[in-house]
């Protein structure tokens, strides 16, 4: 791989299944909820049925056709449901918000991103851009450790859209003070990070961590370490 264009000056991040292990640090959080409200589920096959119902409700989110508390119950509700599990009202919203209260204790990062980003703070200027909630994401790099890499950390809740809306993109580099000539995103959601980053004309990296395919013409990596061949 040869390294992308020298004129970069700033690098955005996307956080969640990109640096933050968001499957590996949600599934313990499970596991820390069920325990203590002793809440009788395999987990197992609770995470199996729960992940795609996540992934399909975050994209309702960034389509704007579920608000943030439908999100939270949805999702609990549904997996539930899925699972023949009957379940109150009451638990499953004391369950979304306990979710949340201990999901950012748990620190798991991909394989490297330290290393990585030690190496890339020392080159270039470090911001993040998450479609993650405000009050959960700072939460998550302050007990990560991940904080002391970024200088900007942009939520969809701040810039008032979210990826993969061109605005959120916008509104980063104005609040950082970069351009998209020399920006570069980021991230492992093709539609979210990659195609919205480029439709502002910012250049992009592809995580494809899951083995995903991408169009040839995007720039793409299979582990975090191949960012240091890249930049």
């Amino acid at each position: 791989m040869n390294k992308l264009t020298d004129t970069i000056e700033h690098i955005f991040f996307d956080l969640d299944h990109t640096l933050w292990d968001f499957e590996t640090n949600s599934d313990k959080t499970f596991e820390q909820i069920f325990k203590k409200h002793a809440v009788q589920v395999d987990t197992a096959e609770f995470k199996t049925v729960y992940r795609p119902i996540n992934v399909d409700y975050w994209k309702l989110f960034r389509e704007e056709k579920v608000t943030k508390s439908e999100l939270r119950y949805g999702r609990l509700k549904d997996t539930f449901d899925a699972l023949g599990i009957e379940t109150d009202d009451a638990l499953i919203h004391l369950l979304s918000e306990e979710y949340i209260n201990y999901l950012p204790f748990h620190t798991a990062l991909f394989k490297g991103a330290e290393e990585v980003l030690d190496y890339l703070q020392k080159r270039y200027r470090m911001h993040i851009i998450t479609n993650g909630f405000e009050e959960v994401q700072h939460k998550k790099m302050s007990h990560s450790g991940l904080l002391p890499f970024f200088e900007t950390i942009i939520t969809s809740e701040a810039a008032g859209v979210k990826k993969p809306h061109p605005g959120i993109f916008e509104y980063a580099l104005e609040k950082t003070g970069a351009t998209p000539q020399n920006s570069i995103m980021i991230g492992d959601n093709l539609e979210a990070d990659i195609l919205g980053a480029r439709d502002v004309g910012m250049h992009t990296i592809f995580c494809k961590f899951n083995g995903e395919s991408a169009p040839e013409d995007i720039v793409s990596v299979s582990e975090l370490a191949q960012l240091k061949q890249l930049l």
